[in-house]
């Protein structure tokens, strides 16, 4: 073999090994890749795995919205279960701050919601939702012709009222301060969903409720506006609880409430945007 051959021969070999080298480094790399990659996608979708109950305190004027949307967040995510408790915001505060076990707590009014950040209860900053306007139940057909804040002042007329501590009888004193209005009711309830109860018991003529409410009931009331109702909207906020058993779930479900989904559950029934 001449010296120009031998040399063109350790060439070709040198060539050789060094693309055989680069295969191998190529095949490792793209495998690391890859593997890294598997393991990346795996992580992603172990995170997103929600699990567990979340436990919510929410104001009564939510109760069908809330249940409806909790059915919802539980078929997206199958092992979790939401669990209510539904009451006047101001006694669900109370409990909050004295102790009782719930992840995420949903107000009807700022000032209640205020209860609970003052004790150090919340975790990050409260965010209004929703807003609600006050309506008046009247018995089905409205037989006393109630069209007014000021007919419910007829003395013959049997006329129930939020407590002045719950949002809802708070935003009904603030529209008859308004209207230099006074009236004395047959009972003062402590959540809207008793109020509205009496009404369609049929052992009130009227109460002052959420337009929610008097959605919510259908023919078992009648409803009627009122201009004064616009100077009493409550902001509905909503908040995760320190000591949450399932922070990611909990969040989750308040990501639900306040998305485009959610919002749209929430005005069919005829709460305001925020």
């Amino acid at each position: 073999m001449t010296r120009t051959a031998r040399r063109n021969r350790r060439t070709l070999q040198v060539t050789g090994a060094g693309a055989a080298a680069l295969l191998a480094l190529s095949a490792c790399s793209s495998s690391d890749s890859d593997s890294s990659s598997t393991t990346s996608d795996s992580s992603a979708s172990a995170s997103d795995k929600l699990s567990g109950t979340v436990t919510v305190f929410a104001a009564a004027s939510l109760k069908e919205s809330f249940t409806t949307l909790g059915k919802q967040f539980e078929r997206a995510h199958p092992g979790t279960k939401v669990t209510f408790s539904f009451g006047g915001s101001d006694s669900l505060a109370a409990s909050i701050t004295g102790g009782a076990p719930a992840d995420v707590f949903a107000s009807a009014s700022p000032k209640t919601m205020k209860i609970v950040t003052d004790a150090g209860n919340a975790s990050g900053t409260p965010s209004t939702f929703v807003r609600n306007q006050l309506e008046i139940a009247t018995l089905p057909g409205n037989p006393d012709k109630v069209a007014s804040l000021k007919d419910l002042t007829n003395p013959d007329l049997k006329v129930v009222l939020c407590d002045k501590e719950v949002p809802c009888g708070a935003a009904a004193q603030k529209a008859l301060d308004a209207s230099r209005l006074k009236l004395t009711p047959v009972s003062y309830e402590q959540d809207v969903k008793a109020a509205l109860t009496k009404v369609e018991l049929k052992e009130a003529d009227a109460a002052v409720v959420y337009k929610t409410d008097v959605h919510a009931a259908g023919d078992k009331v009648g409803g009627v506006e009122f201009p004064e109702s616009a100077d009493a909207v409550n902001d509905y906020p909503i908040t995760l609880l320190k000591g949450a058993q399932h922070t990611d779930t909990a969040k989750a479900f308040i990501a639900l409430v306040r998305s485009a989904e959610g919002q749209k559950v929430l005005t069919e029934a005829g709460f305001l945007k925020p």
